[in-house]
């Protein structure tokens, strides 16, 4: 329900919105992006040799159902670099500073402290909200730090998307963040929360499923991922 896009710099437009669709759900083809954003394949062809020609554009011959392959897109090594970030190599770096003097538990409790402070401002201020409302705040603060959130609601569940990791080359090498990023949804919007789909892991997003159940065990961790 909510996204926010993120402002690419020298890609307004429908050229923008075509790195943000693909940053959502590559692989995509010419037609499925014609078909997203209601315009002729022609146009989306144009803009696609474009951000080719720039080095932001791969693609790859695929199967989609009968007839012959097509030609699926996705965003280049130099396109992920135009999403936000969180600092990235030098937080990295200081992180594995702290591993090496003073383990790897220091850094799961810098994690677990930032996060906290975070749940217990959160908790605050949705005292009397619906799960609805603290979900769409959740969604709102991730959005803040970078993380292009978006949430559904299916059924008696919700579904929370992170499509953006602004905090990639950490949770590559201290996947510490991603275990405490799950308490603190746990903490702040008193569910069960079951994550399955993970960007370390090759997925488009970090997706969570919210089950309201404030009975649930809260330090139980379910890490289950597809990318499907």
């Amino acid at each position: 329900m909510l996204l926010t896009t993120p402002a690419l710099a020298g890609h307004k437009g429908l050229r923008g919105e075509i790195l943000v669709e693909l940053k959502r759900k590559q692989p995509l083809t010419t037609k499925e992006l014609a078909d997203r954003f209601g315009v002729s394949a022609n146009a989306i062809r144009r803009h696609l040799k474009e951000l080719e020609a720039t080095g932001l554009l791969t693609y790859s011959r695929e199967q989609r159902g009968t007839g012959a392959p097509t030609y699926a897109f996705r965003l280049s090594e130099n396109a992920e670099q135009l999403f936000p970030t969180q600092y990235g190599e030098a937080l990295t770096d200081v992180l594995a500073y702290v591993a090496q003097t003073n383990g790897r538990d220091a850094v799961r409790e810098m994690f677990d402290e930032r996060f906290r402070g975070h749940a217990d401002r959160l908790q605050a201020e949705l005292a009397n909200a619906t799960i609805e409302e603290k979900v769409d705040a959740v969604a709102n603060f991730l959005n803040q730090q970078g993380f292009m959130a978006s949430w559904t609601v299916e059924g008696d569940q919700l579904r929370l998307a992170e499509h953006n990791c602004a905090m990639r080359d950490v949770a590559e090498q201290f996947p510490e963040i991603c275990q405490a990023e799950v308490q603190f949804l746990r903490d702040v919007l008193q569910s069960d929360i079951q994550r399955y789909s993970y960007i370390p892991d090759g997925c488009n997003a970090c997706e969570y499923l919210i089950t309201v159940d404030v009975a649930s065990d809260t330090n139980k961790q379910s890490e289950d991922t597809n990318c499907g």
